[in-house]
């Protein structure tokens, strides 16, 4: 399905959703005006392929609406997803001229897209592009090693526990709200992408998914919409290390 270009009466940078939390967030006014030139807007619906790995990129972008995933396909055909990009994430890298992963649009995804060359000269000369895009990648880094945890150590229950974790805590950034006492979230992910993303079979996301509910940790509408009736109660079954390594 062919890309489908968007008129620029979409978010100006203003009143984005996202301006807090992009690769723009520290710009002054003209450097927005700057970006603004440079701009235009892309939407994808659920399912449709970004980018295959090995292309060569000609974009740069943020997520401004919707959810996509990062994976690789082994020689044998077996996918795994190695990250999501949630609204605000930025796709592509300065510098790099080919996608070294395969970008699926989980949901219906608009993007906020910057034409490579122009951008990475805009950098060069926009100490605050160049600032806020090296704390998301290091934010990038935090969470990759943080990823290699729950796949490495983490059991069935705890994956599916971190990964709600992680949706409830982006979530709450994007409202700029505290991820804290109860929260209401809809997952962008399918039970089959689930499974992929943590390494888990679909009978066993189903089944914790099922056990959490059983338990009082979340409350399920359908298979996507949950609310967490206590965040801290899902970071405990997340087994996540929330006082420093101090024993209680």
């Amino acid at each position: 399905m062919a890309l489908q270009e968007i008129p620029l009466a979409h978010p100006q940078c203003g009143s984005c959703p996202i301006r807090h939390r992009a690769v723009c967030a520290r710009c002054e006014a003209d450097e927005l005006m700057s970006l603004d030139a440079i701009k235009y807007y892309r939407s994808f619906e659920a399912g449709q392929t970004l980018i295959w790995s090995g292309d060569r990129m000609e974009f740069v972008a943020s997520v401004v609406t919707g959810v996509a995933t990062l994976s690789q396909v082994m020689e044998d055909g077996r996918t795994q997803t190695v990250g999501l990009l949630f609204p605000s994430d930025f796709v592509g890298r300065p510098g790099r001229d080919t996608a070294p992963y395969n970008v699926v649009a989980t949901t219906d995804l608009l993007m906020c897209c910057f034409r490579k060359k122009p951008f990475e000269d805009l950098m060069a000369k926009t100490p605050h592009i160049a600032q806020r895009l090296l704390e998301m990648t290091l934010d990038e880094l935090d969470a990759a090693r943080e990823w290699l945890l729950l796949l490495g150590r983490k059991t069935a229950r705890e994956k599916i526990a971190s990964l709600l974790a992680i949706v409830a805590r982006r979530d709450a950034s994007l409202k700029m709200l505290p991820a804290a006492g109860k929260l209401v979230i809809d997952l962008p992910l399918t039970r089959e992408a689930m499974a992929d993303y943590l390494g888990l079979t679909l009978e066993t996301v189903s089944r914790q998914m099922s056990a959490l509910k059983r338990d009082g940790v979340i409350e399920l509408e359908g298979k996507r919409h949950v609310t967490i009736p206590n965040f801290d109660r899902l970071i405990e079954e997340a087994g996540d290390d929330t006082d420093g390594g101090i024993p209680g």
